[in-house]
């Protein structure tokens, strides 16, 4: 692709709580260094990224102790109560017609993936990196509260897609629907989401299966396995 350059929002104000760790899940280390920076690098090294908006708790006190807090192309903003809030404010401090936004806790995302996400930029609509599911998709009794779910149905998989990160739209679209949501008071898990809400249009790139987030325990293990894996096989854009 040409020599666009890109700013990448990353959303790190959560706490993680699934991880059961002394820390948020984005401090924990990770090859060498810990997730967060794993992820920042992963981002910066990219030929079309040049700017990364950092969004933090207010409470944060471990970023501060990281070198690559220091880092010029690193712009650090506070978060918000909920994720839109914090995506919000790094959406604010950015002055890009297209932005990425991008899971501080998935530090595997590929290069190639990413610039197959950044050839939508001035298509008209964003999009998201996705994988297609491949597991049966079985659809769970809302009414059943036993502590084993019961089946209600089987989803076909055939349109069934998995979101990831980066995800990418035009900033100033995604700040309405995103604002849209707040006012209405309606929760949504990724910025794809407030999109949908607003009867905007997501195209769906897929994407590489090992742009894994962590969430439990055992992720960075598996998180740690797949950046060993691509830095053999030269697939992911290695942080150096």
């Amino acid at each position: 692709m040409n020599n666009e350059q890109f700013t990448a929002v990353v959303p790190a104000a959560g706490v993680g709580s699934r991880m059961a760790a002394d820390k948020p899940k984005q401090y924990l280390e990770l090859a060498g260094y810990t997730v967060l920076e794993s992820t920042l690098l992963r981002l910066i090294s990219h030929n079309n990224i040049n700017k990364i908006v950092l969004v933090i708790s207010p409470e944060d006190d471990y970023l501060q102790e990281l070198p690559i807090s220091k880092a010029s192309w690193l712009q650090v903003v506070m978060g918000g109560k909920e994720r839109s809030d914090s995506v919000l404010n790094g959406l604010q401090a950015c002055d890009d017609n297209w932005v990425l936004v991008h899971d501080a806790a998935r530090p595997c995302v590929r290069h190639d993936d990413i610039s197959a996400l950044l050839a939508l930029a001035g298509t008209g609509s964003g999009g998201i990196l996705a994988k297609q599911a491949t597991d049966t998709i079985k659809l769970a009794q809302k009414s059943n509260q036993n502590a084993c779910k019961i089946v209600d149905r089987s989803i076909s998989r055939e349109h069934i897609w998995q979101a990831l990160t980066p995800q990418l739209f035009p900033r100033k679209e995604l700040i309405a629907a995103l604002q849209w949501c707040v006012q209405k008071n309606i929760a949504v898990t990724d910025e794809a989401s407030a999109i949908e809400q607003t009867g905007g249009t997501v195209q769906l790139v897929a994407g590489a299966h090992d742009n894994i987030k962590i969430t439990h325990p055992g992720d960075l293990a598996l998180a740690q396995f797949f950046l060993e894996q691509q830095q053999i096989n030269n697939t992911g854009g290695i942080c150096e």
